[in-house]
């Protein structure tokens, strides 16, 4: 299989959404915890990493075999189809990359506890189960609900944890901390998917997928996607406010400009190959504004 086919396969431009989350919570650990273990943090990444592409390439292998217009999107939009790629193959190289992960989140529940195992089990099953199934999350009005949380929370939860396990205790205060510092990622992460949803309608429609925007319409989804924007940016302030993050962070509002302009050209047009990019950019600089402003503190402290 090509380089090129494969990064498409695995869906690579959209990682922006897990790694973010995932250097944020070891900014989080150290600024709150003074924690990090190297070591593990490393561990983490590959295992949650090679699950996120597995979880891509069975997004796309669950949308080959159920595609009801298998003229159109069956053979000429999904890569399956379009590269005339071996199922066989695909399928071989997913499970693979799954078990690898088990295996290196296993390895690092045995060494930091039971939390990583029981977080891990309830993102391996949102992971699964998103594509999966007779009624995939994905195809229902629950998508954002479940890939914003999983992504945005509980990567910078297990990340946070992971890092100071030794410390960790778990309370409402500590676990509504982490949860207010991810919020802009969960909220950012689900307009992605709120997004994608809103493009595609009519083509959702076709292949019997009735996801939130169908049962929305395109113009409250739009509104639903500013809403959550505005929680995004209010919530980085708040963070600051109530000290769970550094003052550096408030730098992070340089990007609120670029933010605006993507909301409103999103709001304009909902044109997959035209504006589904605006959320994608708003995730990415966003969330690496979020991400470096806390760096940035981090660095001239140490």
């Amino acid at each position: 299989m090509p380089i090129p086919v494969f990064l498409e396969l695995v869906e690579i431009k959209a990682k922006t959404a897990s790694i973010l989350p995932f250097i944020l919570g070891a900014c989080y650990s150290w600024y709150n915890f003074h924690s990090i273990h190297p070591g593990l943090l490393v561990a983490f990444f590959l295992a949650m990493f090679i699950f996120n592409m597995s979880v891509d390439i069975l997004d796309n292998v669950n949308d080959y075999y159920h595609a009801v217009d298998e003229k159109d999107y069956k053979q000429n939009t999904n890569i399956i189809g379009r590269e005339h790629l071996s199922l066989k193959l695909v399928l071989g190289l997913m499970i693979s990359m799954i078990l690898v992960s088990v295996v290196i989140g296993v390895a690092i529940a045995y060494v930091t506890g039971w939390p990583v195992l029981v977080m891990g089990i309830l993102c391996y099953l949102v992971g699964i189960f998103y594509s999966s199934g007779p009624r995939p999350l994905s195809s229902l009005p629950l998508g954002e609900l479940f890939s914003g949380p999983t992504m945005g929370f509980m990567i910078t939860l297990l990340c946070v944890y992971i890092n100071t396990y030794q410390d960790f205790t778990w309370n409402w205060s500590t676990v509504l901390g982490v949860l207010l510092i991810a919020l802009p990622d969960t909220l950012w992460i689900s307009n992605l998917m709120l997004a994608n949803n809103t493009c595609d309608l009519e083509e959702d429609e076709k292949n019997q997928r009735y996801t939130l925007s169908h049962y929305l319409g395109k113009e409250s989804s739009v509104r639903l996607f500013v809403i959550m924007n505005v929680m995004a940016v209010l919530s980085l302030i708040l963070a600051v406010v109530v000290g769970i993050a550094p003052w550096t962070v408030l730098l992070s509002l340089v990007v609120l400009p670029v933010i605006i302009k993507n909301v409103r050209m999103f709001s304009r047009k909902q044109v997959k190959k035209e504006t589904f990019l605006c959320a994608v950019k708003i995730l990415a600089i966003g969330a690496a504004a979020q991400a470096l402003s806390y760096l940035v503190y981090i660095l001239f402290t140490l």
